[in-house]
């Protein structure tokens, strides 16, 4: 079984408040477990804090983080992660950069004045790994980064694991001067058991913020449907939508999904767990 959990589901900021108590307020992190495997996480946001607090006290921590670009909302929960701050532990952080080392960067901007303590300063070891288009292992896992249209150097994911492939594409600036899929994604998401995609605005916004690097939830449907992708779950949600908003998009996805590959569709909370196992494959 491969559990992928959703610790924070958000873009842009964290925004907690009464109004998304549902979905959750915090930024991108979300986890790929499996029994003996070391955990694999995409992104960093204030998510992983809530990871962190997941983990035993005790345990030494071993795993691996896919950063899909370095924007603050995907990296700056690593401070917070306390398992890290422990004798013994470690975590590769992958990432693409384009303006020096994936090393350089963590360290311009996790440092005084901004933070008190630098990455090398942690009880842990940090390994970063400058990743762009290419296929690695990482224990049982087999990962794949390739380039996804943002508003900078970006990585989406493809991790294969115990016979089940999650998709990852956080976010993803739709094209408005064309229909074309961008193949990179496509074939990070092709025939993916779940891909996890940018879903941030409504068509209205999006027509405000067409070059701001994200897309319609429609727009993700396609991406999944075209891929011939069996579920998918809605990502990075705009900090201005509350739950009831959340709701409607969720409807309209499910409609835009009728009659594709795409059998299910969710809309990404904190704390839910979606569990790939032999009896949802074969459903």
């Amino acid at each position: 079984m491969v559990n992928v959990t959703f610790w924070g589901v958000r873009g842009s900021t964290p925004c907690p408040c009464d109004a998304n108590k549902r979905y959750g307020g915090n930024t991108a992190c979300v986890s790929v477990q499996a029994p003996g495997q070391d955990p694999i996480l995409f992104d960093l946001g204030t998510g992983l804090r809530f990871f962190g607090e997941s983990l035993g006290a005790d345990e030494v921590f071993h795993g691996i983080s896919l950063v899909t670009h370095l924007h603050w909302d995907h990296v700056q929960g690593l401070p917070f992660f306390t398992p890290i701050n422990r004798p013994g532990a470690s975590l590769t952080i992958c990432g693409r950069h384009d303006e020096g080392t994936l090393a350089d960067a963590f360290a311009d901007f996790m440092r005084p004045p901004y933070f008190p303590v630098r990455p090398q300063d942690l009880c842990g070891e940090i390994t970063f790994r400058d990743t762009d288009d290419e296929t690695f292992k990482f224990g049982r896992a087999r990962i794949t980064a390739a380039n996804v249209p943002h508003t900078g150097a970006t990585n989406g994911y493809r991790v294969e694991l115990d016979g089940f492939t999650v998709a990852y594409i956080s976010d993803h600036q739709q094209p408005t001067d064309s229909d074309v899929i961008e193949p990179s994604v496509l074939a990070l998401c092709e025939g993916a058991d779940l891909v996890i995609h940018d879903a941030q605005y409504e068509p209205h916004e999006f027509a405000m913020k067409s070059d701001w690097g994200h897309c319609t939830v429609e727009y993700a449907v396609r991406v999944a449907a075209e891929a011939g992708a069996k579920r998918l779950a809605l990502f990075h949600h705009d900090p201005s939508h509350g739950d009831d908003v959340i709701d409607r998009l969720l409807v309209d996805a499910r409609g835009f999904a009728e009659g594709t590959s795409v059998t299910e569709v969710i809309a990404a909370a904190e704390g839910t767990t979606v569990s790939l196992n032999l009896a949802a494959a074969s459903a």
